[in-house]
């Protein structure tokens, strides 16, 4: 996973002070690899153990770590890498898992009084992947296909109720009509989105990811599904194990 793509799935765990530690290397990324960990942290007025806590943040082993991965970063340009997207998409997703997101949502989708998933188009499938799943152990999910009946299910939620919502883009207008009502209504939010900055994002309470940028072919939009599919049997499994 590269470095900014580290910062973006780990910044809910950042505090000012390493958002500057970050800017800076994000800035001078030739020069960060190097300087020793002692000479990083005098320019950037701070100590050496802010700045290991940070690569640990990122999920480095450390400083030295982060070191070599920036360095094949900016050996690596993406001309050099593999060609298969689909691959691409896959592995970068299984980079995208994150255990402590899996954790809060599960929390959140246990201890909820009623649990709605929502999607449009090619993505609708997997909310019903969602709420078969967690039949298999007894918690009652809901799926409404058409937008009336989900708008009006989403009018009815109360504070101890969750929204599960999924939309590549995170631009979907659908979408974000039900997450804004739900919002209002004080319910807890969990997205999965493509893995970049979106509105959706913005408006979720629990941020989960994937990997699949936008592709279409002859104006046909033939974005890989893959990568959500991977997603959800991820988070459900995780869900199995957490129920045992």
């Amino acid at each position: 996973m590269l470095f900014e793509e580290r910062v973006h799935q780990y910044e809910y765990k950042l505090n000012d002070t390493e958002d500057q530690i970050i800017e800076y290397i994000l800035n001078n990324k030739e020069e960060a690899t190097t300087l020793s960990i002692q000479n990083l942290a005098s320019k950037l007025y701070t100590v050496p153990n802010t700045i290991t806590r940070l690569t640990k943040k990122l999920g480095y082993e450390g400083f030295s770590e982060m070191k070599i991965s920036l360095k094949e970063e900016i050996k690596t340009s993406k001309a050099a890498e593999t060609k298969d997207q689909l691959l691409i998409n896959m592995y970068k997703t299984i980079d995208l898992i994150d255990k402590n997101k899996f954790a809060s949502a599960t929390k959140a989708i246990q201890e909820a009084r009623r649990v709605l998933f929502f999607a449009v188009g090619d993505t609708a499938p997997f909310c019903e992947m969602m709420v078969k799943n967690l039949k298999v152990i007894g918690k009652h999910g809901e799926y409404h296909s058409h937008r009336h009946d989900m708008l009006h299910e989403v009018n009815q939620l109360e504070t101890s109720d969750v929204l599960f919502l999924i939309s590549l883009s995170g631009e979907t207008k659908q979408v974000l009509d039900v997450a804004k009502i739900a919002k209002k209504k004080g319910s807890r939010i969990i997205s999965l989105t493509h893995f970049n900055k979106n509105t959706l994002q913005s408006l979720a309470d629990i941020n989960l990811f994937c990997f699949s940028p936008a592709q279409s072919y002859k104006d046909y939009n033939i974005t890989d599904k893959t990568p959500v599919m991977l997603m959800v049997r991820a988070l459900s499994e995780y869900y199995w194990n957490a129920a045992k």
